[in-house]
């Protein structure tokens, strides 16, 4: 670390000390001035509006190169590269009616280009949008883009899925930092509030030449919400009531900007009673409650420009184990059935700390990142009491360090180091894996090459694991753990290709490797799991896991049409999954984690129809589909089911009262889920109606948004394949009817 720092602080002596800024004026195609149009340089924190006469200023740039962008309701957006190298520079720009689709800027990939700029195609999704769909948590949220799916227990815990592979081979990264939280258990969710989270990215492939080891499968990119514009400052309150359980969520927001210093600061509460079924009947202990807190303090200057974020999660939510208590469903275990919100036993307490502070020096050709984390997640279970039996504390310090070299005529280089420090401890009276230490260092290279509508990409990684675990327990006993130290090395490569064959079509072709080191469940465990009710033994002699993928990506894009179609085919040697070994412990199945090839492939496709002259009129149609299996033909578990998406969505406006106003009525079909694992059933298809009705709403000086969802509207019962409550014969949620409101105060 002394050496990082070190760097850092030598930095300081190189850089200019102008003091830059970037004027201009924007217009519509008929040359007209626009007002209130918003001019972002997200890298470095910093937007502001046009005035009357369509001009705009943004003081205290730092020489280099930036995308700048523009946007407006009911105009195209515009992304721009500028470069600032003079006191001051002057972009001028018109905007065009919107169409269909918005070019966004990517953070998650290496050179945070537009997105048709970008060789890798990434799924961009304000989280707005995904709270006009109604989704009570931000998996749910989540797990309506195509190709994304979630590994539910009740309403409260959800995993992601990218393309079928989820747990430790999907990662997650939040605040810019890697997020650890004990991300290997089945009952262990996303742990992260949707409240001050501005949009998501999701890559759907391997993404370890940029994140190292977990993120094999994919990586889900959250960028937290904006500071205010400099010298402004604002407030909101948002409430949202969920009818299916009675639940509440709300969250209020204070943030100002200076020139230089920018604050916020966000708290939300969320509280939810046991879901209902289709038939009224509610899955006793369900309920959960989540407190969460967010605040962040920005500064830059023409030199330097870091921020400091931090965020406290707490969750309280109980563990469904009593089921149902309706004799139609076979259950004779008395549930109670209540609208309480007290968690009942068993349950969970989890306690998530990440604090993240992100630094960007600016030289005049080249320009330093450094980010740096601290993750402390403490998670409980209660069983009967509040002594809590198991009771693990993760303490995660990671760090990421790029260097953006000049740019030499159109080639790019960005050079960088990673590194992840883990100390994982128990006080509980169970463990489900020992005290360990896990040190990761990676070391990267990648290059970006672009001349008229093509790029390039290629990039080489190195990483090192090292686990050292603790000795535990009696020898030949539940809960003995050997002590443990495994070194595991990788070097993983990635290539792409982007390319328009012609104005309106776009070609991707991908092909890269990721990684997996087997996580400490795996490797170590010795008991059984109360989740699956069966008797687990870990293997400490498992390898990585390695796997190469090949992506392909097609659009055409005009201004009432879109159309994308993307083909993926994974293989993944030495896949890690767990298989019966014949004997039997205390009346428990044993099951051993063994390795075996295996791979998945399949696909996304989809249209969005803008039909002129029914501007106001949306048709958006999405087919996904997803095969898993080992090299002898056996299906992989947790692989989600084909899923048809289709929207309709209407746009309009009521006089000055009602703007920016929707309606959407959505048809979401789920086919059979056939290809099941051995310790899976077949799921049956079933379709589910979704409404959506919102819009800003203006009575006097009185100004909010307002947001009418009805999921499930014809209460369908149904139970999805990624369930975890599936084995019980348990259902997914009945009708749900969600009501939004957004104040600005």
């Amino acid at each position: 670390m002394k050496s990082i720092y070190f760097i850092l602080a030598l930095g300081i002596s190189f850089v200019a000390t102008a003091q830059n800024k970037i004027i201009g004026t924007v217009t519509d195609a008929e040359q007209k001035p626009l007002a209130n149009v918003i001019v972002s340089l997200p890298e470095i924190h910093k937007e502001t509006v046009t005035n009357e006469t369509g001009n705009f200023t943004l003081n205290t740039i730092p020489q280099g190169n930036f995308k700048i962008s523009f946007s407006l309701v009911g105009f195209e957006r515009k992304t721009l590269s500028v470069s600032v190298t003079t006191s001051e520079t002057t972009v001028n720009i018109s905007l065009a009616p919107r169409i269909t689709h918005m070019d966004e800027v990517i953070v998650s990939t290496a050179f945070n280009k537009i997105q048709s700029q970008n060789v890798m195609k990434v799924e961009h999704q304000n989280i707005k949008s995904l709270q006009q769909k109604g989704a009570a948590t931000l998996i749910e949220g989540l797990a309506t883009i195509p190709g994304v799916a979630q590994v539910s227990t009740g309403a409260s815990i959800g995993k992601p899925v990218i393309r079928g592979l989820s747990g430790n081979r999907v990662l997650v990264y939040t605040q810019g930092v890697r997020l650890e939280n004990q991300q290997f258990g089945e009952e262990h969710g996303l742990g992260l509030n949707d409240a001050g989270v501005e949009s998501v990215e999701v890559i759907k492939g391997p993404a370890s030449l940029l994140y190292g080891s977990d993120a094999l499968g994919g990586v889900l990119y959250f960028n937290p919400e904006k500071f205010a514009n400099s010298g402004d400052w604002s407030a909101d309150f948002s409430q949202r009531l969920f009818s299916n359980t009675l639940g509440s969520n709300s969250s209020l927001g204070l943030k100002t900007s200076g020139e230089h210093w920018k604050f916020l600061v966000r708290g939300s509460y969320n509280s939810h009673a046991d879901y209902q079924i289709a038939d009224g009947d509610r899955v006793t202990n369900t309920r959960f409650n989540e407190t969460d807190l967010k605040a962040g303090i920005g500064y830059n200057s023409s030199v330097f420009s870091s921020v400091l974020r931090y965020n406290f999660n707490k969750l309280n939510l109980g563990i469904p184990e009593e089921g149902i208590s309706s004799a139609q469903f076979g259950f004779a275990s008395g549930a109670e059935q209540s609208t309480g919100r007290d968690v009942l036993y068993p349950r969970q307490g989890v306690d998530n700390h990440i604090l993240s502070l992100h630094n960007t020096f600016y030289f005049k050709t080249s320009k330093l990142d450094a980010d740096l984390g601290y993750i402390f997640n403490d998670r409980s279970e209660f069983e009967d009491s509040n002594v809590a039996v198991l009771h693990m504390e993760l303490a995660t310090f990671n760090y990421d360090v790029k260097y953006y070299l000049p740019k030499l005529g159109k080639l790019e280089t960005i050079v960088g180091v990673q590194g992840m420090n883990q100390t994982n401890r128990n006080f509980g009276e169970e463990l489900l894996i020992p005290n360990a230490l896990t040190n990761d260092f990676g070391v990267f290279g990648t290059t970006n090459y672009e001349w008229k509508s093509n790029v390039i990409q290629a990039g080489l990684r190195f990483d090192n694991r090292k686990i050292a675990t603790e000795n535990h327990g009696l020898v030949g006993e539940e809960g003995y753990f050997e002590a443990l130290k495994r070194n595991f090395n990788s070097f993983n490569a990635s290539l792409g290709y982007k390319t328009n064959f012609a104005e309106n079509v776009t070609m991707r072709l991908n092909i890269a490797s990721g990684f997996r080191a087997p996580n400490l469940a795996e490797l170590t465990s010795n008991g059984v799991h109360e989740g699956s009710n069966r008797y687990e033994i870990g293997n400490a002699d498992l390898k990585n896991e390695q796997n190469v993928q090949t992506d392909l990506n097609l659009e055409y894009k005009s201004s009432h049409f879109e159309l994308f179609a993307n083909g993926f085919y994974n293989h993944i040697n030495d896949y890690i999954y767990i298989s019966p070994n014949g004997s039997v412990i205390d009346g428990n199945n044993v099951y051993d984690y063994v390795q075996a090839n295996a791979r998945l492939y399949g696909g996304e496709a989809g249209i969005h129809f803008h039909p002129h002259p029914l501007d106001w009129l949306h048709l958006y149609s999405s087919f996904e589909t997803v095969i898993g299996e080992k090299d002898n033909g056996d299906a992989l578990p947790l692989i989600p089911a084909n899923r048809w998406n289709t929207t309709f969505r209407g746009e309009f406006n009521i006089k000055n009262w009602w703007t920016a106003g929707f309606a959407t009525v959505n048809i979401e079909s789920v086919f059979d889920q056939n290809n099941y694992s051995a310790f899976e059933t077949k799921t049956n298809d079933y379709t589910l109606v979704n409404l959506s009705l919102g819009g800003k709403i203006n009575i006097g000086k009185t100004h909010f948004n307002l947001n009418l969802n009805g999921n499930n509207i014809f209460d369908k019962r149904y139970v999805s394949h990624l369930s975890r409550l599936k084995a019980d014969g348990i259902p997914n949620m009945g009708r749900n009817i969600v009501l939004g409101l957004n104040f600005m105060i």
